[in-house]
């Protein structure tokens, strides 16, 4: 780890990760790999690629971890960590729930109509 040591993340419950850049791009490949599974045409699977990639992008490119908490701009490297963990569950969720189907039956008329 590039850069100062941490010592803390003064989040309650989160622990200072000890190779944090390392473990993404481990959890940013497993995404890619479970999300390239899901058809193609999903959005589900079109939107989490593109943000995965562009993370995992950043990570390989940058060797100190403020840089990366900096360029991604969603929290510590830490918190990184645990949305990486949740969005590959959720991936695992996806392919199950299938939401790219059509829907069972017809939506009710003006279902989606805001007044």
């Amino acid at each position: 780890m590039a850069g100062p040591l941490k010592r803390t993340t003064n989040l309650t419950g989160l622990a200072v990760a000890t190779n944090p850049r390392q473990t993404l791009i481990s959890l940013y490949n497993k995404v890619l790999t479970a999300v390239s599974q899901l058809p193609q045409e999903a959005g589900y699977r079109r939107h989490t690629e593109e943000l995965t990639k562009n993370r995992l992008q950043i990570v390989e490119s940058e060797t100190n971890t403020e840089m990366i908490e900096k360029k991604i701009n969603s929290g510590q490297v830490e918190e990184l960590i645990v949305q990486a963990e949740r969005e590959l569950t959720l991936v695992e969720q996806m392919k199950s729930w299938q939401p790219w189907q059509p829907l069972a039956e017809e939506a009710p008329l003006n279902q989606w109509k805001w007044p």
